[in-house]
């Protein structure tokens, strides 16, 4: 008997962890061994970084649909 696995085409994202997380552990990593003499401010800087972005994001989006 002959069994046969349907293999589905992946609809979405794959998860996982993105350009920015692998910078900020990079960064985190560079700080702890010395490399970098950064200040904390700049080491998580991805991260603020990218939540200042959406939150800009958002706020050109909410003061587009009131103007509509």
């Amino acid at each position: 008997m002959k069994m046969e696995i349907e293999r589905k085409p992946n609809g979405g994202s794959t998860g996982g962890i993105g350009f920015i997380g692998l910078l900020q552990i990079a960064f985190i990593i560079l700080k702890l061994c010395g490399v970098i003499d950064w200040s904390w401010f700049w080491v998580l800087s991805p991260i603020w970084i990218s939540f200042a972005i959406v939150i800009i994001l958002v706020i050109i989006f909410v003061i587009y649909n009131k103007t509509r």
